[in-house]
């Protein structure tokens, strides 16, 4: 008759280690892919919504360049570097950018 031989106290330690760190690492898994999911409901929930009323913002052509209006409150919404763009355009286009630009 054969004898099956008994896990040793070591070796149910390291596998219970294993387990836990296994499910520790599906946590974390989850946690991030959760965290993904509720930052992607919030952007599209909030994505081309006016900050002040909550109405859907247009996109306009705003001296050459595109910005969000809202329709509702007449508000006007910069993207990143929107502002630099606009700021840009206006100091070429004004006869005091025009000077300037030539000592460039």
């Amino acid at each position: 008759m054969s004898e099956t031989a008994k896990p040793s106290k070591p070796e149910d330690e390291y596998f219970a280690r294993q387990e836990l760190e296994r499910r520790r690492q599906w946590a974390k898994e989850n946690a991030a892919k959760m965290a993904a999911e509720e930052r992607e409901r919030v952007r599209e929930a909030h994505h081309m919504k006016c900050p002040k009323c909550g109405m859907d913002l247009t996109p306009i052509e705003f001296h050459g360049v595109s910005v969000d209006q809202c329709a509702h409150c007449g508000g006007i919404f910069f993207d990143k570097g929107e502002i630099e763009q606009l700021l840009e355009h206006e100091h070429h286009n004004s006869v005091l950018g025009r000077v300037f630009s030539i000592f460039k």
